[in-house]
């Protein structure tokens, strides 16, 4: 009988190549995974750090980086990472070597609310805890705020935010308990009253031809309120 030794040695080479893919796999399941790859996405990069990522990335009540790779369920890191009021979105995922890697993106501040409470509201309108690491300076919010309904003033702050002349003047928001705004700028003592927000870019636009006006005459320090209700004039109070 002849033997075909090809055909022993195709079946051979194909017993080697399961074996060196279980062992690999088998290696690979317990390969333990190091210290996570912590990135950063955008501009804002202040208010969390890589520790406080890496103290996030916790499974089993042990961090990560002393793991298998096998037991390691991104999708629960994830969720934890987007569970904190600090990142506004995270990706979890792993290489095949086994190498842990996560992306932030952290939320963004524009106004910091200092009331009984101390607080940011972000870009969407949420609610975002102040940070160890960093301030912003950003417009405070006081008067009657509540943390479960920021709707106005915050749709004020964005303006402000979007605005470079009101970013860079305003320094003070105030909500009023029947809902009005005022608010203050930087180096004067005179409150604006705004009112509701009916009519607000107009009254906005209001106040920057009075604020131009007024500085250019030397005038600025004269007057205890701005009135901007009415949204065809500016009513001053002197002192």
């Amino acid at each position: 009988m002849k033997v075909n030794y090809n055909y022993i040695k195709i079946i051979g080479l194909f017993v080697v190549v399961i074996f060196l893919f279980a062992f690999s796999n088998e290696r690979n399941k317990t390969r333990i995974v190091g210290e996570p790859n912590i990135k950063f996405l955008g501009e804002n990069k202040l208010f969390i750090t890589d520790v406080n990522v890496s103290k996030l990335l916790i499974q089993n009540l042990e961090p990560v980086s002393k793991q298998p790779k096998e037991i390691i369920d991104l999708n629960k890191l994830e969720f934890a990472l987007n569970s904190n009021p600090m990142i506004k979105q995270a990706e979890v995922f792993m290489s095949v070597n086994g190498r842990l890697s996560a992306e932030i993106e952290q939320k963004r501040p524009i106004a910091r609310v200092h009331t009984k409470a101390s607080y940011y509201i972000d870009d969407e309108g949420g609610f975002m805890p102040l940070s160890y690491n960093y301030a912003a300076r950003v417009p405070l919010v006081t008067g009657n705020i509540e943390k479960n309904k920021l709707e106005t003033v915050f749709q004020f702050a964005k303006i402000v935010d979007e605005d470079d002349f009101l970013k860079k003047h305003i320094i003070e928001i105030r909500q009023n308990d029947d809902n009005t705004i005022d608010f203050k700028i930087r180096k004067s003592d005179f409150t604006v009253h705004v009112g509701t927000l009916n009519q607000l870019e107009k009254k906005l636009n209001n106040f920057k031809a009075f604020y131009q006006k007024a500085l250019k005459d030397q005038i600025l320090d004269n007057y205890t309120l701005v009135n901007l209700k009415f949204d065809k004039q500016v009513i001053c109070t002197k002192k």
